[in-house]
């Protein structure tokens, strides 16, 4: 299969990116990022501009999208470059794919994404899974993780500090709130992109444990 990965720098991108090339079933990478990523026979990374990405690019054409692009707030700085980067990136990517006939697209969504949520992180997940429905992928995976648990490339210290006090206390914690690993979210995005079924799907936080 062909697999189109956007967000393979990021912390569960890049562990979807090393499980894909060392995947037997998975013949090539397309990784469109910001920036080079190494060599490798069966990689693909033309460098892209996320606001402006190539209308045309044969390599939107694929067997799956696997999409991990997002930010934090305090990150992005503002409600407006979050939008951005959490909601336009990943939409216009699976709006090229499907146009140029990709069936299948599998999301790294979040715990509480809902479009009429009080908060604006879940309200922008949740608008980012119902507009990507509209599309017409014949199969849609919003995978949904609560915490995510990894050694990220910067560092974002209030969250450093909610995983190690998850961590503490998982043994006690209901499965929905304990801390998801990166690499069994990435797993999973892989699965479900290996393994394609027909229609909607959700992969909630306590099946990421």
């Amino acid at each position: 299969m062909i697999l189109l990965l956007v967000g393979a720098t990021g912390l569960v991108g890049s562990h979807v990116l090393r499980l894909a090339l060392a995947d037997e079933r998975v013949d090539s990478v397309v990784a469109p990022s910001r920036r080079d990523l190494p060599n490798h026979p069966k990689l693909q990374a033309p460098v892209v501009d996320f606001g402006q990405l190539p209308e045309d690019a044969s390599w939107w054409q694929a067997d799956a999208v696997i999409c991990t692009l997002g930010t934090t707030m305090a990150k992005a700085g503002s409600q407006d470059a979050f939008q951005r980067v959490d909601h336009d990136y990943p939409f216009q990517a699976g709006r090229l794919a499907r146009k140029h006939g990709t069936p299948a697209y599998v999301l790294n969504s979040a715990l509480g994404a809902d479009v009429s949520s009080r908060f604006f992180y879940s309200r922008v997940k949740g608008a980012l899974e119902r507009d990507l429905e509209q599309l017409g992928f014949s199969s849609l995976t919003h995978v949904r993780p609560g915490l995510i648990g990894g050694d990220r490339q910067e560092s974002r210290a209030g969250e450093s500090v909610s995983v190690s006090v998850l961590s503490a206390l998982s043994p006690i914690l209901p499965r929905k709130w304990r801390l998801n690993p990166a690499l069994k979210i990435a797993e999973a995005l892989l699965n479900a992109a290996i393994h394609p079924l027909p229609g909607v799907h959700v992969i909630t936080s306590e099946h990421l444990c």
